[in-house]
C-alpha cells in the first residue's frame, strides 16, 4: 500500500512539474543591471519593480539584485555566467547583455529575460535561443508621445531632447520625439522649434552624425547638467530626457532654472522631479518593461515560457505616457491630443521615424494621419 502511494505521489509530482506548477514554490530569480543599480529612478528600476511585484505575488519565489558596475559588455556576460547555475530565471537588463547567448546554451535549464536588445552571436549578428525571451521596444513611439506633449506645453516655442549615447534605442527616442513635435506642429497648430546644439551632436553606431543633444554617457550627471543648462540658455522650456542616470543632471539644471519642465523616460519619474514645493516633471514617456518581466516570469511558473525575439509597442500597451492625476502637469487639452496620437500608434496608422526603420522625423509613415 505504501509503495503504491509513493508511486502515485511521484506521478503527481511529475504531472505538476510538467505543468510548471512546482516552479511557483521556490522560483529563484536574479535581476542583473549595469552600470547603474536597480534604483536609478528609470530604466533599471522599472524592471526591478516588475520582478518585485512577481515575487510579492508568487509564494516561495526568491530574487536577488546583481549590479555589474563597469558597463562593459564582456563583464556583463561574465557576471551572468558566474551566477547562471544558481537561478531558475535571470532578468538581464540592457543592451550590454546581448552576448549572453552562450551562457544560455550552457545553462539550458535556466530561463533568461533579455531586456532592450536581441541576443547576438560571436559576429554580432542577431540570434535566438529557446531559453531566452528577448524584448525590445518601439522607443520611437514613446518619443513621439513626448514630442506631442512638449509641443503642446512649451511657452517659448523651443523644445529639445537630451540623450545618453547614440545607440539605436536612444536614436529611436530622439527621432520619435522630433516626429511628435513635427506632427503637433502640422496637426495641432503648435509652433515648437526643436533645438539641437552642434557641440553635443551624436554619432550613431554606423558613424553617422544624427544631431540631437547627447551627453556621451548614461551615468555622467555633471555633463548632463551642462547640456541641460546650455539648452535652457537657448530658451528651451520643455526637455525630454532619455539618458539614464546621466539625465538626472538635466533634471538638476531644470530645477535651478525657472519655468523649465522635463519629460521623464522609461518609467514614471515624477518623484525625481520634486523641487521643494514644486515639480519639474511635465509627464513621463513609458516603456512598460516591468509588466512584461512579470508576465514572462508568470509564464515560466505556468510552464508556458517560449523563447524568441519580440518587439513590443503601443499595440500591446507596452508604450505609453503618464496621465495619472497628481503625477503630471499636462493640460486637459494636451491629454486629449496625446491620447489621439496614442490611438493612431496602436492602430498602426502612425510609424514615427527611427534608427531601425531608416526614416527621418520630417518624413515618416503616417505624418498626415489624423
Amino acid at each position: 500500500m505504501k509503495q503504491r502511494f509513493a508511486v502515485l505521489a511521484a506521478a503527481f509530482l511529475v504531472m505538476f512539474s510538467l505543468a510548471g506548477i512546482s516552479l511557483a514554490d521556490g522560483l529563484k530569480v536574479a535581476i542583473i543591471t549595469s552600470p547603474n543599480d536597480v534604483h536609478d529612478g528609470g530604466f533599471n528600476e522599472d524592471n526591478y519593480n516588475g520582478v518585485v511585484n512577481f515575487k510579492n505575488e508568487t509564494p516561495g519565489a526568491e530574487f536577488s539584485a546583481v549590479q555589474e558596475k563597469t558597463g562593459d559588455p564582456a563583464e556583463c556576460v561574465k557576471v551572468t555566467e558566474n551566477i547562471a547555475a544558481d537561478y531558475d530565471a535571470l532578468v538581464c537588463v540592457g543592451f550590454q547583455f546581448s552576448g549572453i547567448i552562450e551562457v544560455a546554451e550552457d545553462n539550458p535549464d535556466a530561463k533568461f529575460l533579455l531586456v532592450d536588445t536581441w541576443p547576438a552571436d560571436e559576429s554580432g549578428n542577431d540570434a535566438e535561443a529557446e531559453n531566452i525571451y528577448a524584448m525590445r521596444f518601439k522607443e520611437e513611439e514613446g518619443g513621439f508621445l513626448a514630442g506631442i506633449a512638449a509641443a503642446l506645453s512649451t511657452k517659448t516655442n523651443k523644445v529639445a531632447v537630451v540623450n545618453g549615447i547614440a545607440f539605436p534605442t536612444n536614436v529611436n527616442y530622439q527621432y520619435g520625439f522630433m516626429s511628435g513635435v513635427n506632427y503637433a506642429n502640422k496637426h495641432y497648430g503648435t509652433k515648437a522649434q526643436i533645438i539641437e546644439l552642434a557641440s553635443y551632436a551624436g554619432t550613431d553606431v554606423t558613424g553617422k552624425n544624427v544631431g540631437g543633444n547627447y551627453i556621451g554617457s548614461f551615468i555622467d550627471q555633471s555633463n548632463g547638467k551642462i547640456v541641460g543648462q546650455a539648452l535652457i540658455r537657448e530658451g528651451c522650456d520643455v526637455i525630454f530626457v532619455a539618458a539614464g542616470g546621466a539625465g538626472m543632471g538635466v533634471f538638476t539644471a531644470a530645477k535651478e532654472a525657472k519655468g523649465v519642465y522635463v519629460i521623464g523616460c522609461d518609467a514614471d519619474q515624477y518623484n525625481d522631479g520634486r523641487n521643494g514645493d514644486s515639480n519639474v516633471i511635465l509627464t513621463s514617456s513609458l516603456k512598460v518593461m516591468g509588466m512584461n518581466d512579470k508576465r514572462v516570469l508568470n509564464e515560466i511558473v505556468a510552464g508556458k515560457f517560449k523563447g524568441g525575439n519580440f518587439l513590443l509597442g503601443a499595440d500591446s500597451d507596452s508604450i505609453g505616457y503618464v496621465k495619472t492625476p497628481g503625477r503630471h502637469q499636462l493640460s486637459d487639452d494636451a491629454i486629449t491630443k496625446i491620447d489621439a496620437g496614442l490611438a493612431l500608434l496602436k492602430a498602426g496608422k502612425i510609424k514615427p521615424a527611427s534608427f531601425t526603420s531608416g526614416t527621418m522625423p520630417d518624413k515618416f509613415e503616417g505624418i498626415d494621419a489624423e
